[in-house]
């Protein structure tokens, strides 16, 4: 490593490597001292978030370098005002409920009767997700911040499982998976989309070439799609409450501040983009305002505890997508304090949620109550979170209410109608389960926790009323990240008034709401019910189980048929390969797509071997005998060897032929090492009349499909020469004399070095089995 570097750290790229440092040095000393593990991963979350609290105040926090340039990707990380909230987000929400994972997974294994070992497995995922979240937040290159994204899926994945003896934990992180994971093709495919109408995947250089292309409105659309799926907005929510099967610390990060923050990130780092389409910010409204209703109307029909925080998160996530909406100057900024102030709070309730059932042996809300005296610290903190989510004055949340109510307001009333409704939903389901819990006659005994499980309540509630009083420097961080999601510079206002501004009416207006709607339950819950079961019914979740259980039919009838013997297994390869080939003849511009060349007199050698070669091909099919099956194989490879050496190839020819004989050799050698018997009986042994028509068909789709690719492929020639060119630039770095050479010895060395690599790590999973005694 440079010594310069080291002396002088690239911010940006030092922030990266210490958080993807921070899951390896945790899992390696914790398999090695498990008892460590808990201590090493608040140590290395600290690490992180310090790492970005110093990159935060560093001007040249980027690195932008080649990454691919055949594919024109770069390594491109920066440090903007976007990446700076989040990536604060990240790491120190992340660092609070390390500290609170500390104490709380030791109890949570023992309750499974599972060994401390398991401990490093759940940190390791952890922090991965926190070093993702990291990535994709300063990610500048559409296809790096891809790459980060998927990072998050497969991490969350196996943190939502992580008890995965359970059966609702397994299907749970599958249906997190499948449905985040689906939508991230989507992703990709609007990136190579705008890369296609755009000519980049620089996401900065998207945005300043202004494009309003409808094209490219329908791919910043498919992004969309992927991000709101992420943050669990309708009709992509069913899958939030169903990861509640996670571990609390789990769900206090990944579905507060991180993984459902995500996808908001992502709208915001598009939304220059997203603006510049009125139809797409209509959508936004709509699933925003839509997501508010279904979270809020059922959060307050749950009973479990953490059920009715993963409805609340689908609620208050769309507070953030419908001001996305808006838009404006208020809308965005709005957005972007909103995340803020969710994150804080809610990973307070989460992880409340979680000491309430560690102190009670409960998880549901009617039967717990009057924990306010037996838990008095806890009662406080989480209370005075529940007081920022409900927007109470002195309280951080006020100020994201205020954001919210101005930027409805400046659409129009109807919106600021809505918001009004939309809040008071909030306020009546989060008092309902912070009075539920802390408060009435005591249902339920509780024992003692560790601190470690009240402390991280107890700050993030103190925060929530310190940075409600002096609120600078949140607004400072959401000011810079709304200038970045705004492409513009963006001042947030917001104090203070005691007079009758719209504002402060709408305010009035949610609480007195929201306490009527408190009080007046039995009125409204029988019909909130039947909504939810409603929904249950018809909704998207049956949807997606219907659908999941006819591709599972489907895979289960292609298997049955793909396993009776090797040209059935042939026949769903080939079949599906040749239908996808002519369906791109039937839908691609075939104008000077296949051309018809002359044979002139210097072709008729090679023409010759290559209708050689094609009988040999035909007549290997002919004779039952092995033998003669060998030797006529062999004139297909030995034909091509002839054909190489007329095409001025010598040196492939002798390739060819020296393979061919080699093989030859080796059916010959295997002939004679089978039995006499069974070789007998395949000679005598004649083809059923409907597996004769199958290979058949097989035969004719395999030959028209390589027809038509080869002829293709030879028809139109690519006339460009760029890559050629830089390929005979790059040769001598490469220390080889010609291009074939380098080929065949990097990347045919590299693919080989991968090929052997796949092979050990199979071996590895095989002798694993084999000591565990799992073979069958």
């Amino acid at each position: 490593m440079p010594l310069d570097w080291i002396a002088n750290p690239n911010p940006a790229l030092l922030c990266l490597i210490i958080a993807f440092a921070s899951p390896l040095i945790t899992v390696v000393l914790g398999v090695w001292r498990p008892a460590w593990t808990g201590p090493v991963a608040i140590a290395t979350a600290a690490a992180a978030f310090g790492s970005v609290l110093w990159a935060t105040s560093r001007h040249d926090a980027s690195v932008n370098t080649a990454w691919a340039e055949s594919f024109a990707l770069r390594f491109h990380l920066e440090m903007d005002g976007l990446a700076q909230l989040y990536a604060l987000l990240a790491t120190g929400i992340g660092l609070m409920v390390v500290i609170y994972a500390s104490a709380y997974l030791p109890r949570h294994l023992a309750h499974h009767h599972r060994d401390a070992s398991e401990m490093p497995r759940f940190f390791g995922f952890l922090l991965l997700f926190m070093a993702a979240m990291i990535g994709l937040v300063m990610a500048q290159d559409a296809i790096l911040l891809f790459l980060f994204w998927d990072l998050t899926a497969i991490a969350s994945f196996f943190l939502i499982g992580y008890d995965r003896e359970e059966e609702e934990s397994r299907s749970s992180a599958l249906m997190a998976l499948i449905i985040t994971g689906v939508s991230a093709v989507l992703v990709l495919i609007g990136s190579l989309i705008l890369f296609r109408e755009l000519g980049t995947f620089s996401v900065p250089e998207m945005i300043a070439t202004g494009s309003t292309d409808d094209t490219v409105g329908v791919a910043v659309g498919l992004i969309c799609i992927g991000a709101l799926a992420k943050s669990a907005q309708v009709p992509f929510h069913f899958w939030l409450p169903r990861a509640m099967a996670a571990p609390t610390p789990v769900s206090a990060y990944l579905h507060s501040a991180a993984m459902v923050a995500a996808g908001v990130f992502l709208v915001g780092r598009f939304y220059p983009l997203v603006a510049r389409f009125d139809w797409l910010l209509d959508a936004l409204l709509v699933v925003g305002f839509t997501s508010m209703a279904v979270g809020g109307v059922i959060a307050l029909t749950r009973d479990v505890l953490k059920q009715v925080l993963a409805y609340s998160t689908i609620s208050q996530y769309g507070y953030v997508v419908a001001m996305f909406g808006l838009g404006k100057d208020y809308g965005v900024a709005g957005a972007t304090f909103y995340v803020i102030a969710h994150a804080l709070v809610k990973s307070a309730l989460f992880l409340t949620a979680g000491a309430v059932t560690e102190a009670t042996g409960c998880k549901v809300l009617s039967g717990v109550g009057g924990l306010g005296r037996p838990m008095p610290l806890l009662a406080f903190g989480s209370g005075l979170a529940a007081g920022g989510l409900i927007a109470l004055p002195l309280t951080v949340g006020f100020f994201k209410d205020e954001l919210f109510f101005a930027a409805a307001y400046e659409r129009g009333m109807p919106f600021a109608v809505l918001s009004v409704i939309g809040a008071a939903l909030t306020f009546a389901y989060i008092a309902r389960l912070w009075i539920g819990m802390f408060l009435g006659p005591v249902r339920a005994a509780s024992s003692s926790i560790p601190w470690r499980l009240v402390a991280p309540v107890v700050v993030l509630g103190v925060l929530t009323v310190v940075w409600g009083i002096g609120s600078g420097p949140l607004f400072t961080v959401a000011e810079s990240a709304a200038s970045v999601s705004a492409n513009a510079n963006i001042e947030i206002s917001a104090a203070y008034h005691l007079d009758l501004r719209h504002e402060n009416v709408m305010a009035i207006a949610t609480w007195g709401l929201g306490i009527v709607l408190l009080l007046s339950q039995p009125l409204w819950r029988p019909a909130a019910l039947a909504l939810a079961e409603l929904g249950e019914r018809v909704g998207p979740e049956q949807i997606y189980e219907r659908s999941l259980a006819a591709l599972e039919y489907g895979s289960d009838a292609i298997h049955r048929y793909e396993v009776r013997d090797l040209r059935s297994r042939v026949a769903t390869i080939l079949a599906p390969a040749g239908a996808l080939v002519g369906l791109a003849v039937i839908v691609t511009p075939n104008s000077d797509a296949f051309v018809i060349g002359e044979i002139r007199r210097q072709d008729l050698p090679v023409f010759t071997m290559l209708i050689a070669a094609a009988f040999a091909a035909v007549a290997v099919a002919v004779p039952r005998d092995h033998l003669r099956i060998v030797i006529t194989m062999s004139g297909v490879g030995f034909s091509l060897a002839v054909i190489y050496a007329f095409m001025g190839a010598p040196d492939v020819a002798l390739v060819a032929v020296l393979v061919e004989t080699i093989l030859s050799i080796f059916f010959l050698g295997m002939l004679l090492l089978m039995p006499r018997s069974i070789l007998r009986f395949e000679t005598r042994r004649r083809a059923e009349g409907p597996g004769v028509r199958r290979d058949a068909f097989l035969a004719a789709v395999a030959a028209v499909m390589a027809f038509f690719v080869v002829w293709g492929a030879l028809s139109r020639p690519s006339p460009s020469t760029t890559l050629i060119d830089r390929q005979t630039e790059l040769t001598p770095l490469a220390h080889g004399k010609d291009i074939v050479t380098v080929i065949l010895a990097d990347f045919r060395g590299f693919d080989t070095f991968g090929e052997i690599c796949v092979i050990t790590l199979v071996l590895l999973g095989v002798m694993s089995l084999i000591r565990r005694g799992r073979m069958r």
